[in-house]
Parts: C-alpha cells; structure tokens; sequence
C-alpha cells in the first residue's frame, strides 16, 4: 500500500496575483492527483482554491473543459454552494466535449460522451478509477442506490455489460 504524505504547505495562491491562469490549471490538475489518490478532502481544498482565483474575474472555462477529469468535485462542491455557476460550467463542459471530439474523435462522433450527462459521466469517471458505489455515493452527496442506477443507465448507453 502506497504511503499517503502530508500535503506541502505551499503558498496556495501559487503566484495568482500575476498568473493568475496557470494558477488555476495547477490547481485543477492537484484536484485531479488526489481525486485518483482518494483524498477527497485535499482535493476539495485545491478546487476551492482554484475557485477563489477563477471567480472574481470569471476564469471559469478550465472548469468545465475538465470536469470529467475532476471527479464529481464540481458536482459535491461547487453546485451546492453557486448552483448558478455550476449551470455556466456545465454549458462550458457539454460546448468543449462537442467540438473536442469533432476534432480529435470523428470515428465516435456523438455517439459515447454526449449519450451521457454530466453526472453520469462523472459516476463512471470515479468507477473507472476504482471508486466503490459507497465512496462515490458519500463523495457526491447521493445515495448508493443512486449511484447503482447512475451506473446502470452508463453501461446501458455505452453498451457495456459489465462494470
């Protein structure tokens, strides 16, 4: 088993003041590290950190360019709090998804991400890394049975028969 360190203690704004965009992205992509570690509450604290940054001036399109990538973070910390921000990123997310697929994936065109919403899409994201139904139910605030349900109507729409 992995040893789990403590978080460095780091100037958290991580030169926000002048680079206040690369600040951003560091964060998200620390949200991300420890989201795969299982360490929601450091992961919580980088996306928080990342929105105090992003929020006042409205730098919030690294947001939904990887919200799949973040773990249901979005959905258990931003959307309770600024449900009308977290509306604005979810449009981000669906515009990035279209035209980065059309780009980068014509072969599957519409036919895998777009089937799913944004939460689903999250669900199977945390399955995927490994997340137990338990873990991504307390972690998104929704029961396990949601969970289940969520991750049923992923496989029925990807065509995957099993977990």
């Amino acid at each position: 088993m992995a040893k789990v360190l403590e978080s460095p203690k780091l100037p958290w704004k991580w030169g926000a003041e002048q680079y206040p965009i690369p600040a951003i992205y560091l964060h998200l992509v620390a949200v991300m590290d420890y989201m795969s570690l299982k360490q929601k509450e450091q992961a919580e604290h980088h996306l928080l950190a990342a929105w105090q940054i992003a929020r006042p001036d409205d730098l919030v399109e690294a947001f939904g360019e990887h919200h799949g990538l973040l773990g249901g973070m979005l959905e258990s910390v931003i959307k309770p709090k600024w449900p009308e921000d977290f509306k604005r990123i979810i449009e981000i997310t669906y515009r990035f998804s279209n035209g980065w697929r059309r780009i980068h994936n014509p072969e599957t065109g519409e036919d895998v991400a777009d089937d799913l919403t944004t939460t689903e899409f999250a669900v199977a994201m945390l399955a995927a890394r490994g997340w137990t139904n338990q873990e991504i139910a307390s972690h998104m605030n929704i029961s396990t049975h949601t969970v289940k349900h969520y991750i049923s109507i992923v496989l029925q729409k990807l065509g995957i028969h099993q977990r």
